[in-house]
């Protein structure tokens, strides 16, 4: 089995901000109204980062003297938080996936 990194995409999006009102009870007047809608709050845009990293993993047969390819798959991660996590992750979804494919 070998396991190598084909890519690794890191995109930034933009959130924009947005006004937020806190909730004021009621209104009875124009002064109870003024006082309700003047306090709008604006929480600041930001941008968020997003990192997928593709994985290819190739199944070979030992058997043969020739390495044949036995079975191959890619996969995606979406915003590792650690090499370790998503080695392990990558371990148990690849187990999973040949297991139900009847490879194991």
């Amino acid at each position: 089995m070998v396991s190598r990194l084909i890519n690794i995409e890191i995109t930034a999006s933009y959130v924009p901000g947005a006004p937020y009102v806190p909730p004021y009870p009621y209104y009875n007047s124009f002064y109870g109204y003024y006082g309700a809608v003047y306090p709008v709050v604006y929480s600041p845009g930001y941008l968020k980062e997003e990192k997928k990293v593709r994985i290819e993993t190739n199944v070979y047969a030992t058997s043969s003297t020739e390495g044949e390819l036995v079975w191959t798959c890619i996969t995606d991660t979406f915003n590792p938080s650690s090499q370790t996590k998503a080695i392990e992750r990558l371990v148990k979804v690849i187990a999973t996936r040949m297991r139900s494919e009847g490879v194991l």
